[in-house]
């Protein structure tokens, strides 16, 4: 079957939206699915927390210990208007890819004002800018001056909350600039309680950039050109799904983001260690080679991630289940509940 950009369209009451984190991580609810063939699918309502009874000691849960930059900021034109950067990606020390809004976008060799620093805008390609921040290495200005990049949909600011809520407890590497959000209900004690029941873990990298937030455009999804990320997936990563398939295990990722590193890292047929960039835009039909379950959260309409999901737990499945989820209260998005999702039954 051939799908569209419509096929993917679902209403949500805007009460749904979680605009704000629960007071624990592990709190969110958990919708649990069954698959018991390509077409059915049997839901249950638990927690987070529950996660580990879904577990077996043979799994392996595959996480994306990408850290969080703050990186929105605010300032000025010489001229005084108004701006605001979203960084995209940090090229080297003094160079960076940003989305900019203004009253009337800048040119290219102006200049704009964050605090103290100058910034010297570059050529444009599409939406995206080059900036260059030639005096103060970005990680500085952005330490300094940077705002959690909260999505857009949240319709408020970066609160000092959003500081730790809005990055995992097992956050690493800097680079991202929108949060791997399923990672976001782990806390110390579900990580705890995930080891004690004997699972192994594993982690890759992967940078999620702000074209995660970018809508698709074309009804044809064939039209659609896929932002681009970096990753990393290194040779522990490669073994220890290896030892998992050995023992019968599950490989099950944490989040599209470490569902999409692992597929891209085994592009080539089999997983094998990747350091790059992938476009990998994963609609049904995909023939999945390494993810066997997915913990995910529930995602916006028409969105690359919506149609992420429906390939790998089925069409149907996922449109039963985000009805259910709506119809239980179900809070939705980047604070809000969590799915279990087992590979669908072809």
């Amino acid at each position: 079957m051939t799908y569209h950009k419509s096929d993917f369209h679902y209403d949500l009451p805007d009460e749904r939206i979680a605009r704000y984190p629960l007071p624990e991580r592990s709190a969110a609810r958990m919708l649990v699915a069954r698959v018991l063939d390509a077409d059915t699918v049997e839901l249950g309502d638990r927690q987070v927390r529950d996660l580990p009874d879904y577990l077996d000691p043979a799994d392996l849960l595959v996480f994306n210990n990408t850290r969080v930059l703050p990186a929105r900021l605010y300032g000025h034109k010489a001229s005084g208007g108004k701006i605001e950067i979203l960084i995209e990606r940090l090229k080297s020390p003094h160079e960076a890819s940003a989305y900019i809004r203004a009253s009337k976008s800048p040119q290219a060799g102006s200049t704009l004002h964050v605090g103290n620093a100058t910034l010297r805008v570059g050529d444009r390609d599409d939406a995206l800018f080059t900036l260059y921040s030639d005096d103060t290495p970005w990680q500085e200005l952005l330490a300094a001056h940077g705002e959690m990049p909260i999505p857009p949909y949240l319709e408020r600011r970066a609160q000092d909350s959003d500081s730790e809520r809005y990055q995992t407890v097992y956050a690493k590497h800097s680079g991202a600039v929108a949060a791997p959000t399923a990672g976001l209900h782990f806390d110390e004690a579900l990580l705890a309680a995930i080891a004690a029941r004997g699972v192994q873990r594993a982690e890759i990298t992967l940078h999620v950039g702000a074209g995660t937030f970018q809508p698709v455009r074309h009804e044809n999804l064939a039209e659609h050109i896929m932002h681009e990320e970096w990753l990393t997936v290194g040779e522990d990563v490669v073994d220890a799904v290896a030892a998992c398939r050995a023992r019968g295990g599950r490989v099950i990722a944490v989040g599209t983001t470490a569902l999409r590193a692992l597929e891209s890292a085994a592009a080539g047929g089999s997983l094998a260690p990747y350091t790059g960039d992938t476009r990998l835009f994963i609609t049904p039909g995909y023939r999945f080679r390494v993810v066997n379950a997915l913990f995910t959260n529930f995602h916006l309409p028409e969105s690359t991630l919506l149609m992420l999901v429906s390939a790998f737990a089925g069409y149907d499945n996922i449109r039963r289940a985000y009805q259910h989820a709506i119809a239980h209260d179900y809070r939705f998005y980047s604070y809000g509940d969590a799915m279990f999702l087992p590979k669908r039954l072809d």
